[in-house]
């Protein structure tokens, strides 16, 4: 048994649903964590300060990611090939589900408003300093990251999943893991991680303004493309793209100078230049309010996809 194009939608259909029904599965060890278990390993009995054996490292958890990815899908698609076929599309669901992360990103964000330490809660979720960041600056941090891991969590992810199967979301995830554990420019990860960052920056070039899109369009916020002259300014070529677009939606300035790893880093702010740099909880609860409006658009574009397909397939069995 082959997946057809069909299969594949509704594949990513099914895991998003169960994304947001359950979230993560807590009694299992999550893919992302084997994956930077891995990472952590190599780093450990292999590191050198060199563009080369960063590359390496890249090549080998990338590679091994796509291997295993392809062994999980023939093992479905063949081993359990006697299995009724939506039991089969169903258990590729659960697994594709598990490198989806929707509903446990709203939650992180959301805990920011129900928590007396923001800064300890924001530890979790941000690479910057966050002991000394006040309630305003941690409520945008909160936010920034619910933008532009909008398009690493879910997004990028569920169009991989698309694109390729269970190999491409494993591949992505892989490369998304990486540049979050060594794609920073400090002086043990400049070289070592650069190939991990480039990469990362490749593959969520699509993605990013695919997220940025979705926010302008779910809130009707025209011209769509508004967000793209501020996108720019943001060091990376596309986080600055949904964190614009999504400023521009809850009408607030994100961004600005921020520390990270005790160094204070020169930004710029996105967002209506007329809009309050102050953030406060309404802020935050607009922002998360667009998590129901793009999962159902979402579900909305996959059902459409699946619907035509099934009219052509038809429509083609019969020509025949």
């Amino acid at each position: 048994m082959l997946f057809s194009g069909t299969d594949i939608v509704l594949i990513a259909l099914m895991a998003l649903l169960i994304d947001r029904l359950v979230g993560e599965f807590a009694y299992i060890r999550h893919p992302v964590i084997l994956i930077g278990d891995a990472i952590n390993a190599f780093e450990k009995h292999l590191y050198q300060p060199s563009i080369l054996r960063g590359a390496l490292l890249t090549l080998f958890i990338v590679g091994s990611a796509g291997l295993i990815g392809l062994a999980i899908q023939w093992f479905l698609q063949w081993s359990l090939g006697n299995l009724p076929g939506l039991v089969t599309l169903i258990i590729t669901a659960v697994l594709a589900s598990t490198l989806l992360a929707h509903r446990m990103l709203h939650d992180s964000v959301l805990n920011l408003l129900h928590t007396d330490r923001p800064q300890q809660a924001l530890q979790m979720l941000v690479s910057r300093d966050t002991e000394n960041l006040s309630q305003s600056d941690c409520y945008k941090a909160g936010i920034e990251t619910y933008a532009e891991n909008l398009s690493d969590g879910v997004i990028a992810p569920l169009f991989y999943l698309l694109l390729f199967g269970l190999p491409g979301i494993l591949v992505y995830k892989a490369i998304n893991t990486l540049d979050s554990m060594v794609g920073y420019r400090t002086e043990r990860y400049e070289h070592y991680g650069k190939v991990s960052a480039k990469l990362d920056d490749l593959v969520n070039w699509v993605p990013a303004r695919m997220t940025a899109l979705l926010i302008m369009l779910v809130n009707v916020k025209w011209p769509l493309w508004g967000f793209y002259k501020q996108g720019k300014r943001h060091d990376s070529p596309n986080a600055g793209h949904p964190i614009t677009a999504m400023a521009l939606n809850i009408n607030c300035q994100l961004g600005g100078d921020t520390i990270y790893f005790g160094k204070l880093k020169r930004k710029a702010f996105f967002g209506d230049e007329t809009s309050s740099k102050v953030i406060q909880k309404a802020h935050v609860i607009d922002c998360l309010s667009n998590r129901t409006r793009i999962d159902n658009l979402l579900y909305g574009l996959l059902i459409f996809s699946i619907i035509i397909g099934n009219i052509f397939a038809f429509i083609g069995s019969h020509h025949v």
